[in-house]
């Protein structure tokens, strides 16, 4: 029997407060209880871009720096905390709140159709704070606050030119403020000129040559236009900011676009292990983390590309092996979800695995979902057809087209839903010996993609398809003995995805078959650099070492690069996310006993923070729990209840006498500051809960004004956890 004892510690805050609706929320508003709640830290390697403000403190200024720079590399939580922290000290700073409100309306959301209240309603507080102190402000930062007023203003409909001519206005007035030049180049890109936008970018780093919001701006703004001439930034924006996992992940964006797949590779993996290596030590979880998940699969995308099948789906599986939330990453859904099934799909079709593809279970679709229900047909037609069975490929195009119409409705634009489509019908058509009916098809298809990609809703970033669409002609056209034309065909797909293995592989055949050993040799050489760190037996790497051309390496990249070793990354921390180990536990129980987390041993511990007999809803939380017990014990499970009350105190408790929960005593909040259940901007105990494994390693946690009520869900995860088999 497979034993996994989960240990719930509920810290709450003050045992007894008079007004209990009110415990564990900020006396600010509903605004201050989302976000960060925890003390910000002095960060190093996050990058320099001093951004002076009115202020009598010298930690204020230092904080407000800090956050600065984050905001910079996009990292939006980790600014608020700073942010958070200066309106701690002086509660009446107008630049704070400024900034606070840059954590939500920044250059991510200034497109969006509407602000929601849900998604939105805190920065709109923020930002209104900010405005109410506009006139304390000086004129330099006043202008900074009506900036945003102006472009966020409710009815506002060209936010993006408000801000551009808003900030232009600063640097016209302070043409000294490499700030408002640095802000102004990120808002001003595809609004014009990238290379006028360039000579923005390059004033600022005149001054400052190290500047992460500059280089960062610089690789958005040549990404997909003419990506080569963000390399400079590539290779200073991570040296900028080495423990921003942001800072290397954006020149991946453009490593990968001109083709050099070994930097990218390095750029992502090492974005992915310094995110792994903070969430470890904040206690993060990767639904928690906006950018893990994207990196994760991107780095899924660029190990694909370098033959690296067995690392790809390593990771994928890791993604979809990560933590649920009923909020954030649901089992139906979830950005991490998403990403970790998105990977695996690509990986098992570009390398042709269509055994696993139709073995029940390896693909966990969501049959409540049409679109799942779409992805899934078309999925399972091109592996029907990669076994040669036709009836059924032709069953699952039908149903995908009838998917697509459906979920099109009214729509006449071509979509990647047309995309897929196309594919599939080409593919089987193909299939079924239909040849005319399925190069027609594909061409078609090939031609859909141009169009998608010209008008920039189809990119590599990574792309939708596993392929170029073209490619798949291009091996059509090569099994047929038509080398020409799938020279063609490969060549146009190097144009999609530059120094794709499998284009050139399929180069190095078709001009062999052509009788040209010289190019042959030349495109083989290519594939060994890029596949250098390939996994063996991959029949595109076979099928070009059959043809004895005893190719060396030959890298064709717009600038040398270096070779891709995972174990080369190893000291910067884990590729893949694992559960990480829990904080110390030093509490004591109602006797006065010593309790560890240790003592818990081989059963998973759910650790609940709770505030005190006094909080009615800490009492439910309880009691719901308590209701529960013998499943959670079914489950190897204990529940463990700690709060800042005496041991006494909690001995002497009538309301806490739940014969299934043991209780324990933190009357210094010393654990929960370690599990960060505390509230350090106002002094207060939060409610956490917190599921821990039989190996003391954190799988789920939720912390803030209320408790956690869906005992459902904590069961649904601890069923998980523990596997189908408990023996």
């Amino acid at each position: 029997m497979r034993h996994i004892v989960t240990a719930f510690f509920i810290s709450l805050s003050c045992f007894a407060l008079c007004d209990d609706s009110k415990q564990g929320h900020s006396k600010h508003g509903s605004a201050f209880d989302s976000g960060m709640r925890t003390k910000p830290w002095e960060m190093k390697g996050i990058g320099s871009s001093p951004f002076p403000i009115s202020t009598k403190s010298s930690e204020v200024q230092k904080f407000f720096d800090q956050g600065n720079a984050l905001l910079h590399s996009f990292w939006f939580e980790e600014a608020e905390r700073s942010f958070r922290w200066c309106l701690k000290l002086e509660p009446d700073n107008a630049m704070a709140y400024w900034s606070l409100a840059r954590c939500g309306f920044n250059w991510f959301s200034i497109g969006a159709p509407t602000y929601d209240d849900k998604d939105f309603g805190r920065y709109k507080v923020f930002l209104k704070e900010a405005v109410k102190r506009k006139d304390k402000a000086t004129d330099r930062e006043r202008m900074y606050i009506e900036a945003w007023e102006n472009a966020y203003a409710p009815n506002e409909k060209e936010r993006t030119k408000v801000m551009v001519d808003r900030l232009q206005r600063i640097v016209i007035r302070f043409p000294e403020d490499v700030e408002a030049k640095a802000l102004l180049a990120l808002f001003n890109i595809s609004q014009g000129s990238a290379f006028a936008n360039e000579l923005l970018i390059q004033q600022v780093l005149k001054k400052n040559p190290m500047h992460p919001g500059a280089h960062h701006a610089s690789i958005h703004n040549w990404d997909g236009v003419s990506s080569d001439q963000a390399i400079d930034s590539c290779e200073l924006y991570g040296k900028s900011a080495p423990e921003i996992g942001h800072a290397m992940h954006m020149p991946g964006h453009i490593y990968s676009k001109i083709g050099m797949w070994h930097e990218a590779a390095i750029a992502m993996d090492s974005a992915t292990r310094t995110e792994l290596r903070y969430m470890n030590e904040r206690l993060a979880l990767p639904f928690e983390t906006w950018n893990y998940p994207h990196n994760r699969n991107y780095l899924c995308y660029i190990q694909e590309q370098l033959g690296m099948e067995k690392a790809s789906l390593q990771g994928s599986a890791d993604m979809l092996a990560a933590p649920r939330d009923p909020e954030y990453n649901s089992t139906e859904g979830g950005r991490i979800s998403l990403e970790g099934q998105a990977a695996t799909i690509r990986a098992l079709i570009k390398f042709e695995r269509w055994e696993r593809v139709l073995t029940p279970g390896a693909i966990a679709w969501n049959d409540k979902d049409e679109f799942s229900n779409l992805v899934r047909a078309f999925v399972e037609a091109l592996a029907y057809n990669g076994l040669g069975k036709s009836a059924e490929a032709r069953e699952k195009v039908v149903e995908l087209k009838a998917f697509v119409a459906k979920l099109k409705g009214d729509q006449k634009e071509s979509s990647e839903l047309d995309l897929m489509a196309d594919v599939s019908d080409g593919l089987v058509s193909l299939g079924e010996g239909r040849t005319l009916e399925g190069q027609r098809a594909l061409l078609n298809a090939a031609d859909l993609e141009q169009n998608l990609r010209s008008r920039y809703m189809y990119t590599n970033d990574p792309p939708g398809m596993p392929w170029p669409v073209i490619r798949l002609l291009g091996d059509h056209y090569l099994k047929q003995g038509n080398s020409k034309l799938a020279i063609d065909c490969y060549e146009r797909a190097l144009k999609n995805e530059p120094n794709d293995g499998f284009s050139l592989s399929g180069l190095a055949q078709a001009h062999f078959a052509d009788g040209n050993r010289a190019q042959a040799t030349t495109y083989a050489g290519r594939l060994a650099y890029v596949w250098s760190q390939a996994d063996p037996n991959l029949k595109w790497f076979d099928a070009v070492q059959k043809l004895n051309l005893n190719a060396k390496p030959i890298g064709v990249t717009p600038r040398k690069e270096r070779q891709y070793r995972l174990k080369d990354l190893d000291s910067i921390g884990p590729m893949n996310w694992q559960p990480f180990q829990a904080p110390n536990l030093q509490v004591l129980d109602r006797d006065g006993k010593a309790v560890r987390l240790e003592d818990f041993k081989g059963r998973n511990v759910i650790l609940v923070f709770f505030l005190g007999d006094a909080c009615v809803h800490c009492v439910g939380q309880l009691k719901s729990l308590n209701d529960r017990a013998a499943e959670f014990e079914g489950l190897d499970t204990t529940l463990l209840g700690v709060c800042s009350a005496s041991p006494a105190s909690l001995k002497a408790s009538t309301k806490l006498d739940q014969a299934s929960i043991q209780f324990l005593s933190d009357t210094a909040h010393e654990n929960a500051r370690r599990f960060s259940s505390y509230d350090d901007f106002e002094d207060m105990e939060l409610h956490s809960t917190i599921l821990i494994d039989k190996a003391g390693r954190i799988r789920w946690k939720r912390t803030g004004g209320d408790p956690f009520m869906n005992v459902d869900f904590l069961l649904g995860e601890l069923k998980r956890i523990n596997g189908p088999d408990k023996d």
